[in-house]
């Protein structure tokens, strides 16, 4: 019916109109925008460029690109974000496209994908930002699926599957439960605890001397320290057990840090006890002292129980850039001024710059401005040379420093965000999960069904009410209110 309707749009009599010399309107949430067919036709495979060549193909054609067409205005309506429509036409007269601020960059993504242009004219700086939000996203669904994973119970599971988890949940995940909760408040007492007796250990009042005359840590501080390696085993080897993935487990760094932490003792246990009947026995003690030193790995155990410190490690890790810069710096600082306080003290009997490697040690405590003193220039050249030298090294320690705290801060807020976003998703999910229940059957909808068999206006209207981006002609229903209009 609505090809032979006379509001057709006007097209010569073959059906000939040139396409190029065309002028199309297209309103886009109530923005009108004119545009010529020579600007659409640059990029023929968009959605405005189907336009141009879409109006001899009927009002199926027409609808199957727009939400709604008025033919006497040649006017196209689509039921769509006008900020982002506006970034984007800039295609056709810049070829290329700026987010501009406060537009979602998912929701700007999808806008992309409806009009039909490729990623690839989006600007490099607007991909960043991009590809930061697809990561957030991922993080919210990979945290959301962990939580959905703890609380569903798979039947076909065998007991042993099941204990994994119940193990893995009491050891990993402290907010399982309280008893969770409590194991790792034990955890992070008996790091400290450890930490604590390695450091009293060294104290020579609380030492003991054994029968050769040696030093030795006190017995109840040698106890204390067994019973808390014997915590860190356990726990250990249970969450390699109940690991989902052993080998990442096993290479993850703070798991690597935990076998440093427990290794050193029962080396050295060996070496006291086997290692006499093959080597003598001061260089049994040295070696175990040596490896009681690697006791102080224990110390980045603290990182497992908290947030601060892993955000500390993580602003740390994006900040390589920023302290490769403050080591350029530095090394640049200290080559240059060691090599003139050594030239400029030359001169003086008593100088203290006996070569350039040796005065690296002095430009390096001056531009930290650590000053032990312990080197120190005794020329007006030499000490003018010093001044300048912890200037710069203040300014050289400044500048990389904001960088660092920046993505310190931002850092953690976006865990905050990341954790609040997953929270939301869940109650968003709880709350669409109860509202299914509460519809009950689907009796309603399948007399719906039925009617829209028998009534093609109750089709039509069932079409329209579950459509998102249909709209009606705004001559014809100025009362309409949209979706996008309502939520802005």
């Amino acid at each position: 019916k609505m090809a032979g309707d006379s509001r057709f749009p006007d097209v010569d009599s073959d059906g000939s109109e040139k396409s190029e010399e065309m002028e199309i309107v297209v309103n886009v949430g109530g923005v009108r925008q004119v545009f010529y067919g020579d600007n659409l036709n640059q990029y023929p495979e968009t959605r405005l460029a189907e336009l141009v060549n879409c109006l001899s193909g009927g009002y199926d054609s027409i609808f199957s690109l727009c939400d709604d067409y008025d033919p006497g205005k040649r006017e196209f309506y689509f039921d769509r974000d006008p900020d982002a429509f506006k970034c984007i036409i800039d295609v056709y007269y810049f070829g290329e496209i700026h987010m501009k601020k406060g537009i979602c960059p998912i929701c700007f993504k999808n806008e992309m994908e409806f009009w039909k242009v490729d990623l690839q004219f989006l600007d490099d700086c607007c991909k960043a930002h991009l590809s930061e939000k697809k990561e957030e996203l991922e993080e919210i669904a990979r945290r959301v699926q962990l939580i959905l994973d703890d609380l569903g119970v798979d039947a076909s599971e065998s007991r042993w599957k099941k204990c994994q988890k119940c193990i893995w949940k009491f050891l990993e995940k402290p907010e399982s439960s309280y008893p969770a909760r409590v194991i790792a408040v034990l955890s992070f007492l008996f790091i400290l605890i450890s930490s604590v007796v390695m450091c009293v250990g060294t104290i020579p009042d609380l030492q003991v001397v054994d029968a050769e005359g040696n030093r030795m840590e006190h017995p109840t501080l040698d106890s204390i320290e067994t019973a808390c390696i014997g915590w860190f085993t356990m726990e250990y080897v249970l969450r390699l057990i109940s690991s989902p993935n052993k080998l990442h487990f096993a290479l993850s760094f703070m798991n690597i840090v935990d076998v440093l932490a427990i290794l050193p003792f029962y080396v050295s246990l060996t070496l006291t006890h086997l290692g006499a009947k093959l080597m003598e026995l001061s260089n049994v003690q040295q070696a175990v002292q040596a490896l009681r030193i690697m006791r102080i790995a224990r110390i980045f155990k603290l990182a497992r129980h908290s947030s601060g410190l892993q955000t500390l490690t993580y602003a740390l890790k994006r900040s390589f850039k920023e302290l490769g810069l403050l080591l350029m710096y530095l090394a640049v600082g200290i080559f240059v001024f060691s090599a003139l306080g050594y030239t400029m003290e030359q001169s003086h009997p008593e100088t203290l710059f006996k070569s350039i490697p040796q005065s690296f040690w002095w430009a390096i405590i001056t531009m930290t401005t650590v000053g032990y003193g312990d080197i120190y220039p005794k020329t007006t050249l030499g000490k003018l040379n010093a001044a300048i030298s912890f200037l710069c090294g203040v300014i050289a320690i400044a500048l990389p420093i904001h960088p660092i705290i920046n993505n310190f801060v931002r850092y953690y807020n976006k865990q905050r965000v990341l954790e609040t976003a997953a929270k939301h998703e869940l109650e968003l999910m709880e709350l669409n999960s109860a509202e299914g229940k509460a519809a009950g059957s689907r009796s309603e909808l399948e007399d719906l069904s039925r009617e829209s068999k028998e009534a093609p206006f109750y089709s039509s209207r069932i079409k329209v009410s579950h459509s998102d981006t249909f709209i009606h002609l705004l001559s014809e229903e100025k009362h309409h209110r949209t979706r996008l209009q309502s939520c802005k």
